[in-house]
């Protein structure tokens, strides 16, 4: 039996860097740290890092806090999140993933730019993900959210369309998107589009594919939160029909370990690589209880 943990999957760059910084206050200091909103969206490494003593709270609670440090995770946060924090003498511990962070200045200086001409900003992203959140927010709510290529019908092709995406949307979604709207839009309004979807995600989506067509069986290991991990499974799954997303390894079913020469483990952005291995662990128990 061949057991094989995907090397390309796992947190990127953003959740590292959040879950770091994390560790790194908790480590040094005795005062309590918050973190606003799940810092990643994986059950179990939030778990970990609540025994560690990260509080997790939502923007009711944050609104009523003083005099407290919270955590920024690498979604991003909305232009109020800050204005909130001067109010109430919060210590902002900005961990917003630097890619999503120019995204939200280039949406931000284009609606400032805003002339007589009407325009409108369109984000190409999945409506209340915390992403998209701080991206509408820095347009004063103005945005135009679309979720699927199947939505850019509703926009208005006489006016000017400013087309821009979540970090985590598939590439091949958001140029349907792009090819609709030229081929819509009116010779009197203006069209301009920028790819701004993270590399670091979008290149896992061929190997993913790669990864999962080589192994007779596949773990995808996910939280159930992630909108990242649901594209990157469907992926997964249209090349291999027997893979399964779990969330921890106590999901494991020993019936699907059943006539497979060749397991594959993979995951999400959010998901934390002793998860993996947990698993893969978990497999060999099995495996060997069987025997």
């Amino acid at each position: 039996m061949k057991i094989e943990i995907d090397n390309g999957s796992g947190f990127c760059f953003g959740v590292t860097r959040a879950i770091g910084k994390a560790e790194e206050v908790l480590a040094n200091s005795q005062q309590p740290l918050y973190c606003l909103g799940d810092i990643v969206h994986n059950s179990m490494e939030c778990d970990r890092l609540q025994r560690m003593g990260l509080i997790t709270i939502g923007h009711e609670r944050y609104n009523q806090l003083h005099d407290a440090t919270v955590l920024l995770r690498a979604h991003g946060e909305p232009p109020q999140t800050y204005h909130k924090a001067k109010e109430n003498n919060i210590e902002i511990i900005d961990a917003t993933c630097p890619v999503v962070l120019h995204l939200q200045e280039r949406i931000k200086k284009e609606y400032d730019s805003a002339s007589g001409r009407p325009k409108q900003i369109v984000i190409f992203g999945k409506n209340g993900h915390a992403e998209v959140l701080g991206l509408v927010g820095q347009t004063d709510g103005t945005a135009i959210v679309i979720e699927k290529p199947e939505e850019v019908a509703r926009l208005d092709f006489n006016r000017d369309i400013y087309l821009y995406s979540q970090t985590t949307k598939p590439l091949d979604e958001f140029r349907k998107i792009v090819e609709y709207i030229q081929q819509h839009i009116s010779p009197d309004a203006t069209f301009r589009y920028y790819d701004t979807i993270c590399r670091q995600v979008a290149n896992r989506m061929p190997h993913i594919r790669e990864f999962a067509s080589r192994h007779d069986m596949v773990l995808f290991v996910c939280g159930k939160k992630s909108s990242n991990g649901r594209v990157l499974f469907n992926e997964c799954q249209s090349a291999n029909p027997r893979s399964y997303m779990i969330d921890s390894a106590n999901e494991i079913e020993p019936r699907w370990l059943v006539g497979c020469k060749s397991i594959g483990i993979c995951g999400a952005t959010s998901t934390p690589a002793w998860l993996m291995e947990e698993c893969k662990v978990r497999i060999e128990q099995l495996l060997g209880s069987h025997e």
